[in-house]
Order: structure tokens, then C-alpha cells, then sequence
């Protein structure tokens, strides 16, 4: 079936070749789904003139939509390029290639990713039911492998995270079927052999539970979603609730939290008691968060599988990234107590990665100070978020002599700053009585903030008036 399936979207799609100068871009913007938001103008031109080395045919050929600066240009993947002969077009090339090269590039990290899961499942799977040596570990397989695997330096190798991929071959199999030669390599001889005839038996899931009901390939599976968007459905409990979630989110393009967000809203629960399917289709296209094209780097699957440390993937603002710096400048040159400790400290808060911005240690309140800035207005979300950073560094880092640690909350917009601080729980009399008198008052870190962002953001202006002189 997924060969098929492969089979005819693909090739249907990429059907037809088509070779565009960029001045055969501009010529011809009616054929070739062009659209140049800045001149009406733009496109007009024989409507019967077919695109040179391509054929007329009755049904229209499926395009991709790829951004090249002001124009958006309808293209199948195989679009190729003349030499530019205008600087204009030499800039809209450039920037075509470099927007296609990273699609590719991301598309062939998260298939990498997620085949090398599933292997480690699939290898996992086949030494539990025909390892020689397997009964001498029994239960203890999985965190025996844990240890050996953390300290040969492979990324997401914990317990939980193996026996993750575990599940993730039991629930897909069928995904050995989609893999390229090159990932075919990486399956022992034996299986192989029987790709096409053997079908793993992989207790404890079901027969019924490893069939989904829905056309759904494997090949888009692996594809068009990230590997955390796999482990979001491999938890959902029922065949068809897990079929209706990978159709939805594979044609609306969901991100990870809005996945989240519709499995937590039971929307397959509302959509088989809804009288309307079509319209609750509607409503819920309209609303939902879509997955950027490019790599989400942020994903720790993603940079751990690279090798990336958390501050090479955090992708701060230069203004941010400044005020940052001399907010850990300034909070250190106090002399009151702040020891530094870490930027971007990464947490796990259950199966969520979250940074905290800034993290010291207080040496005279002995506790943790965290410190979160955000160039926006100040909300009730943020404030919670910080909240909920001092509970887990109060129930998960903080020493049996160590006071409950505090947060620090920096928001600035505009011509505004403002600071609260985050107690997470702690009584308001025990934070003014013993904190405030060794911490920097609101209106200090508000002064500072406001003044650092007005210096920066003053020297933009003239690095932007300098630029634009010369």
C-alpha cells in the first residue's frame, strides 16, 4: 500500500519539468501561478502560451509554493533555473537556492532522526525475542542499554526514550517498506530477505493496533512530520483515534503544540458526536497552529541528534541577546551575592524541553535566582511560565540547606519595562522580610533595562543611518 501511495502522488506531482529564467518568471506570471503583491501589472501575457519544455496537459500539475523575496512563485520540485542576466534575477535565484537547500536540509535531518528511532526500536524489538544472550538481562535489558549507550555519547538514549522507540516500530512497522536503499542497508541481511512476506510479531501491541484504517503512507509519516510529533501519537491509546490525528495533522500541516492542543481538546471525540463534521473541519483549519517549512532547531531531538549544545540552538535577538548580556553584567557587579550558573539552562518539565534564560545562585539567600526577559509587554502567561521554572527548581535542584529559589521576570516594549517577581508559592511576608532586602528593587532593574534597550536600540539607528549614507 505505501508503495502505491508513493508512487502515485509523487509521480503525478512531479510529472512535468519546467525551466524558468527569472525573466520568463515575470513574463509569464499567469501561467506560472505568479504573484507579485507590489505590481497588478506583473504577469499579463498570452494565456494560451504553454511554459518552454513542458507539455499542455488536461489535468493540472500539482506545485509547491516557494517565497524568492516580493515574488511567490507556483513550482514542482524539479524547477530549473537559467543563468540570470539582470542583478534583480541574480538576487531571486540566490535566494530561491538557499531557500530550497535548507527545505532539503531539513527534511533530510528529521528523516534521518526519525529512521534512526525506529531502528533502535526495530533492534530492540528483535533482541528481546531472538537474542542469545537476552534472558541474562530480562527486565533489566533497557536500562543496561540506557547506561551503555549515554556513555558511548548517544543522544536521547534514556530509558524512557528507548523504550519509546520500542513502541514506535511496534505501532509502524509497515515503515520498513518506505525506506530508501540507503536505509535498507541498516536492516540485517535476514529481514531483507523477508521485506516483503515476514510481518514482525511485536507483542505487547495488537495485530489490529499496527494496522491504520486510514490511506495514510508510510513515507509521509516519516516525511511530513518530526519525530516529536511521532511521539505525541504513538501515545494515543485507539488505532483509529491515532489514524484520525496523523491524517489531520499530515494535511493541516500542524505543529507539535497544536497537535498537542487538539489531542488534549478530544477533538476526534467532537468530531464522531458532531452533526457538522464539514464545518468543525473548517473552523478548526482556520485556527490552527502550522508547522514552519524550515528545521524548528529548537526541537531537542533535532540538536541532540546534531550534537548541538542548548546555547548553539537558542535563537535570541541581537537586542535580546545584548540586553542579556548586561543584565548578567550588571546583576553581578551588585556585589550583593549573585554567583552566575548557566544561560539557556534547559529543563525537562514532563516531556517538555524549556530554557530559562539566566540562572545564578545566590551565595547570602543561599537559593537559585532565575531570570526570564521577554521583548514584549508584560502577560500572566509569562509570569506563570517563570512560576512554574522556580516550582521545578524548588522540588528538582534545590539542596536540603538551600532556601525556595525566586524568578525574576524582565519584560520592555516600547517605551516601557516592567519587573515582577516570581515566588511560586513562597509567603509574600518571608520574601520581603529576608529577599527583597538582598535583591535589587524593581525600580533599579526597570531603570536598567529601560536605559540599556534605549542605548541599543539609539545605536541601531545610527549603525542603519551610517549604512544607508554610504
Amino acid at each position: 500500500m505505501d508503495d502505491a501511495c508513493l508512487h502515485s502522488s509523487e509521480q503525478s506531482e512531479y510529472k512535468s519539468t519546467a525551466r524558468l529564467s527569472a525573466a520568463e518568471i515575470r513574463e509569464n506570471g499567469d501561467n506560472l501561478d505568479i504573484k507579485n503583491p507590489h505590481n497588478a501589472d506583473a504577469g499579463r501575457g498570452d494565456p494560451h502560451r504553454q511554459p518552454r519544455n513542458t507539455q499542455p496537459t488536461q489535468k493540472r500539475t500539482r506545485r509547491r509554493v516557494d517565497i524568492i523575496g516580493r515574488w511567490k512563485i507556483a513550482v514542482t520540485d524539479n524547477t530549473q533555473l537559467t543563468t540570470p542576466s539582470q542583478f534583480t534575477e541574480l538576487l531571486s535565484t540566490i535566494e530561491f537556492v538557499d531557500g530550497r537547500l535548507a527545505s532539503h536540509a531539513s527534511r533530510a535531518v528529521n528523516i534521518s532522526l526519525t529512521v534512526r528511532n525506529w531502528l533502535i526500536g526495530f533492534y530492540i524489538v528483535e533482541f528481546e525475542q531472538h537474542g542469545q544472550d537476552r534472558a541474562a538481562y530480562g527486565d533489566k535489558l533497557l536500562n543496561r542499554l540506557a547506561k551503555e549507550l549515554s556513555r558511548a555519547g548517544i543522544s536521547r538514549s534514556e530509558v524512557r526514550e528507548l523504550r519509546r522507540y520500542r513502541k514506535f516500530f511496534q505501532t509502524y512497522p509497515g515503515i520498513r517498506e518506505s525506506l530508501t536503499p540507503e536505509f535498507r542497508k541498516l536492516l540485517p541481511s535476514n529481514d531483507l530477505k523477508d521485506l516483503r512476506q515476514k510481518r514482525v510479531t511485536a507483542s505487547p501491541v495488537s495485530e489490529a493496533n499496527r494496522e491504520s484504517p486510514t490511506p495514510v503512507c508510510s513515507s509521509d509519516l516519516i516525511t511530513k512530520l518530526s519525530f516529536t510529533h511521532i511521539a505525541e501519537l504513538i501515545a494515543v491509546d485507539s488505532t483509529e483515534k491515532r489514524a484520525f490525528y496523523e491524517s489531520q495533522c499530515i494535511s493541516g500541516g500542524w505543529s507539535v503544540r497544536e497537535l498537542k492542543r487538539q489531542i488534549a481538546s478530544l477533538l476526534y471525540e467532537r468530531s464522531e458526536l458532531s452533526t457538522d463534521k464539514q464545518k468543525l473541519d473548517q473552523l478548526t483549519a482556520t485556527t490552527a497552529e502550522t508547522q514552519p517549512s524550515a528545521l524548528v532547531i529548537r526541537d531537542p531531538y533535532i540538536f541532540e541528534f546534531l550534537g548541538l549544545r542548548p546555547a548553539e540552538v537558542m535563537s535570541e535577538t541581537d537586542l535580546e541577546a545584548q540586553l542579556l548580556d548586561k543584565l548578567q553584567e550588571f546583576l553581578l557587579e551588585l556585589g550583593e551575592g549573585f554567583c552566575f550558573e548557566s544561560r539557556q539552562k534547559r529543563i525537562l518539565i514532563g516531556d517538555t524541553h524549556n530554557f530559562v534564560d539566566l540562572v545564578f545562585y545566590h551565595r547570602i539567600l543561599k537559593c537559585h535566582v532565575l531570570v526570564e526577559l521577554k521583548l514584549e509587554s508584560f502577560s500572566h502567561e509569562n509570569i506563570g511560565q517563570l512560576n512554574t521554572y522556580v516550582s521545578w527548581y524548588d522540588r528538582n535542584v534545590r539542596g536540603a540547606d538551600d532556601n525556595p529559589p525566586v524568578g525574576i521576570l524582565l519584560c520592555t516594549e516600547r517605551n516601557q519595562s516592567l519587573v515582577e517577581y516570581a515566588l511560586a508559592g513562597m509567603d509574600n511576608s518571608l520574601f520581603v522580610s529576608r529577599y527583597q532586602l538582598n535583591l535589587p528593587s524593581k525600580e533599579t532593574l526597570q531603570a536598567q533595562l529601560e536605559t540599556e534597550r534605549q542605548r541599543l536600540e539609539g545605536e541601531y539607528k545610527e549603525a542603519d543611518q551610517r549604512g544607508g549614507q554610504s
